[in-house]
């Protein structure tokens, strides 16, 4: 690869003042020790466009990279540590938990060109899935609903409904129920 070919695209999809004042937020309510209430930073993340449910749960030290494309649906939680670096969307259903030191990752680079090309993919994690602690979720990938990912997983394909993952990568173990 030849990383001088490389073309850094916006993908932000918001002016630069939009990304600049989210980074501040982030850093004073998100990226903290300090335990702000899950309703403030809820708040916050409506202000700058994430689409979010009621009863949810964002513990400190979490990372969000752009919220105007995150969605989170009612009665979910969000550990501690959790990076969600959604250059593209990221999708949450309802009664999901994202377990502490958690990454959901929606870009990565195409190693077979040598302009390293960005390639990006939603992740969708369906109502009742738990991604656990130290997981991470990978570009292009549906937690069909009620789907674990055991700790310290790498899930790089969709899943099967009520069905429990783990390893890396992350392969079908088992019926949750």
């Amino acid at each position: 690869m030849k990383l001088e070919k490389y073309k850094q695209e916006s993908v932000a999809g918001r002016p630069l003042f939009v990304v600049i004042a989210w980074m501040l937020a982030s850093r004073v309510f998100f990226e903290t020790f300090i335990p702000w209430p899950s309703k403030c930073k809820v708040g916050i993340l409506i202000f700058f466009g994430a689409r979010l449910g009621h009863s949810i749960v964002i513990k400190p030290n979490v990372k969000i990279k752009y919220p105007w494309k995150l969605a989170i649906g009612s009665n979910s939680w969000i550990g501690e540590f959790v990076w969600i670096d959604n250059l593209s969307d990221v999708r949450v259903g309802e009664n999901c938990c994202i377990s502490q030191n958690s990454f959901l990752l929606t870009g990565n680079h195409n190693y077979k060109k040598d302009s390293f090309d960005l390639i990006l993919g939603d992740i969708s994690i369906h109502d009742g899935s738990w991604v656990g602690a130290k997981s991470i979720v990978c570009p292009n990938t549906i937690m069909r609903k009620g789907t674990i990912l055991s700790v310290g997983s790498v899930l790089t394909t969709n899943t099967i409904e009520n069905s429990v993952y783990q390893g890396n990568p992350a392969i079908y173990k088992r019926d949750r129920y």
